[in-house]
């Protein structure tokens, strides 16, 4: 990498994606001019009203699940653990309006595992379905949830049959998430691009597995739920895959990761995800190759500058 003072830097060896010119391109795009994507059909937004962003995406849950419902057919989701906050937003209304969810299936993209790939209980704080039942379902009312076989995570149990499950159902209507620090989506890490040996098909394809969680996951990970202790982040989890993702009807990401006091951990890889070349070492940017809706938190799409804290 080279700045206006000609210092000179390849990025750090475990960095996956070492495409300099390209990080140095996106890097240059300014807040301004996000919104404006070659790809049509890959629909970014910016959000600065806190509030409003996590109104928003609980609404887009909702008026899925309300548009199915009016239309007679089942609706496939597959969710996120976080962000969360949209989580009982979409819960209240779903009570307010009485909205049964009973033609609702769930799929959530991942949940921790241990070295030797055991995945987390339901009974850790967490867990991702601990964290799904507390921020969620056990908010909505019970004669409104969807029955409890309806509501799927992909666990020790059930993860060699994951990605059968959700085709077994047509596949998903709708994917939601977000983007990893180092660009993966749900924990599709970076580095499973080396197994694939440049075949971009063959990646796309991939489905439900357990994997490794890179180093900047891990980082990351403690950073927003661990109170910043790396050594409480489990090593592993099970995860879906491209196929999954690349499969649904329809992809919507929110990115919400902001710091306070002027700090966000996802302005470069957002832009990354939306502007840079198509890689396996950026999982995310995948998602330029599907209908996407891509919405930013106004702080996400701040101006991405060097400003020592």
């Amino acid at each position: 990498m080279t700045d206006h003072s000609g210092f000179q830097y390849s990025p750090a060896a475990f960095v996956e994606f070492r495409d300099v010119e390209a990080c140095e391109r996106v890097r240059a795009i300014r807040r301004e001019d996000l919104t404006a994507h070659p790809n049509p059909d890959f629909q970014i937004a910016v959000e600065d009203d806190r509030t409003a962003f996590y109104r928003r995406f609980a609404d887009d849950i909702v008026d899925r699940i309300v548009a199915a419902r009016d239309e007679g057919r089942r609706h496939v989701a597959i969710l996120p653990c976080g962000p969360v906050p949209h989580y009982a937003m979409a819960a209240e209304r779903i009570n307010r309006e009485r909205i049964s969810l009973t033609h609702v299936h769930t799929f959530n993209m991942d949940e921790y595992a241990n070295e030797d790939g055991v995945t987390a209980p339901l009974t850790w704080a967490g867990s991702f379905q601990a964290a799904m039942f507390s921020n969620f379902f056990d908010l909505i009312d019970p004669e409104l949830r969807p029955p409890i076989e309806q509501i799927h995570f992909p666990t020790t149990d059930t993860i060699g049959g994951y990605s059968d499950a959700i085709a077994g159902l047509g596949g998903a209507d709708v994917c939601y998430g977000g983007i990893g620090w180092g660009g993966h989506i749900a924990f599709w890490e970076p580095q499973l691009g080396h197994e694939f040996a440049g075949d971009l098909d063959a990646y796309q394809q991939a489905g439900a597995r357990l994997v490794e969680l890179h180093p900047m996951t891990i980082m990351q990970n403690a950073l927003h739920s661990f109170s910043s202790d790396w050594s409480w982040v489990p090593p592993k989890a099970n995860t879906i895959g491209p196929r999954e993702i690349l499969g649904a009807r329809h992809r919507s990401f929110w990115l919400d990761g902001d710091l306070g006091a002027g700090a966000s951990w996802q302005r470069f890889i957002a832009r990354l995800v939306a502007f840079g070349p198509v890689s396996e070492f950026v999982p995310g940017t995948l998602l330029q190759l599907r209908p996407t809706d891509y919405t930013l938190l106004g702080s996400v799409a701040d101006d991405v500058v060097i400003a020592m804290a």
